[in-house]
């Protein structure tokens, strides 16, 4: 029998817990209303005060045995009393050990390191995406491998009651050595071999048959990352705590990053895209069609040049509204084309057509009167070739040649109609 109960049930134990079910009480609920993890929740900051208030009562013997003959007046002021001046940051720290882990944690309640525990590396992948992807949306299951807590001994390592603290080490995994060096003593920190850096010790017959004591197994986690409109190259989409668990540690992220694969037809910047296509000379003369196949599914745009709307080479048009979706808000860029007149093949128009094209055009601009003092030299056009000629061009810095001409194709170059 004891006096009162009210702090088993703050950890939500029997008034005959054992000490292991204690701590593993106080290990859920403190990680569970840590208010690192609970910004903001003063309800959760209250909750996690008194779990850690409970836990300093019935994890000591002789303060335990004071609560359950005379209750809280047994410990002299309270169950708060009972904390010796010490916070429930510093029992925090102290159970699970200080020194690493969340940013925030060591200066919740004040102290000059930082404490609480250690919070497991986020785990990224790149996702390889489409523009088509990036602008119509989409859903990928992406399967990973993760460390999960043993659910067959809930994290412990055995059986219930079957993990003792290493006396050795006093359950810190490792201890301090003293060793003669001539006239001098040497002190170190080394591993415990005992519990081999645990600070538990676990009869081999108690183990857990499903991690053999590790606490710990690997999982298969299949995540459904939803691509939303609009999104960009680099973006990240983060599965917040769907990292590596393990026993007294916070799992951290899984973090998904876009990667956006080079295109076929446009270019994207911003929410802008840019299609670089190639008309006829009749067509940028006269007018026309041409079409596009655009990201949307199933969809074709026809763009239409109006007769007398001369296209020249290199000319930027604009078709409003038909670019990428903005992220979020699902306003649509702009689609920015740039043009490419083909010329006809040298030699490929014959005489006849040649004067009939002549007699259409704009007349041909007359020739400079020249003096007739002045030597009139006439020349014929050849064409360039890059190995004869590129000593007397002055070399790549000067000229760049490719198969475009002399100075390659100005502009997006990424796709052609």
């Amino acid at each position: 029998m004891v006096k009162e109960s009210k702090l088993y049930d703050v950890l939500g134990v029997s008034v005959t817990a054992t000490e292991v079910e204690i701590k593993k009480a106080y290990r859920v609920g403190a990680l569970k209303y840590h208010p690192d993890k609970n910004p903001g929740n003063v309800e959760a900051e209250a909750k996690f005060k008194e779990i850690s208030m409970a836990y300093e009562v019935l994890s000591n013997d002789q303060k335990r045995a004071a609560y359950d003959n005379f209750g809280e007046a047994g410990l002299g002021g309270g169950a708060d009393g009972g904390m010796g001046g010490g916070s429930a940051e510093e029992l925090f720290s102290h159970f699970f050990g200080g020194g690493g882990g969340m940013g925030g944690m060591g200066g919740m309640f004040g102290g000059g390191q930082p404490q609480g525990p250690r919070r497991s590396r986020d785990i990224v992948h790149a996702v390889s995406v489409t523009l088509e992807d990036l602008f119509r949306g989409k859903t990928s299951k992406m399967a990973l491998k993760k460390t999960v807590l043993c659910n067959g001994c809930d994290g412990i390592g055995g059986k219930a009651g079957s993990v003792n603290k290493c006396e050795t080490c006093k359950g810190q995994g490792f201890k301090f050595v003293t060793r003669q060096m001539g006239p001098m003593l040497q002190r170190y920190q080394t591993k415990c071999n005992d519990c081999n850096g645990e600070g538990e010790i676990i009869d081999p017959k108690d183990r857990c048959k499903d991690c053999n004591g590790r606490k710990t197994k690997e999982e298969r986690k299949v995540l459904e990352v939803n691509i939303d409109k609009g999104m960009v190259n680099g973006q990240k989409i983060t599965f917040s705590g769907e990292g590596d668990q393990g026993p007294d540690i916070i799992p951290g992220d899984v973090v998904f990053v876009l990667d956006e694969q080079p295109h076929a037809r446009f270019v994207r910047r911003g929410d802008d895209l840019y299609y670089h296509a190639k008309i006829d000379l009749n067509t940028a003369l006269t007018g026309g069609s041409f079409m596009i196949e655009h990201l949307e599914k199933e969809e074709w745009i026809k763009v239409e040049i109006i007769p007398g709307e001369i296209i020249s080479h290199g000319t930027t048009k604009v078709v409003e509204g038909k670019g990428m979706p903005s992220y979020r808000h699902q306003v649509h860029g702009n689609l920015f084309i740039q043009f490419e007149v083909e010329f006809p093949a040298s030699g490929s128009l014959n005489e006849e057509t040649l004067q009939q094209l002549s007699a259409l055009l704009p007349a041909k601009p007359a020739l400079p009167s020249v003096p007739e003092s002045v030597h009139v030299d006439d020349v014929v056009l050849a064409d360039v070739d890059p190995l004869k000629h590129r000593g007397a061009m002055g070399g790549d810095d000067e000229m760049d040649m490719d198969e475009d001409g002399p100075g390659g194709a100005q502009g997006v170059q990424c796709a052609s109609q």
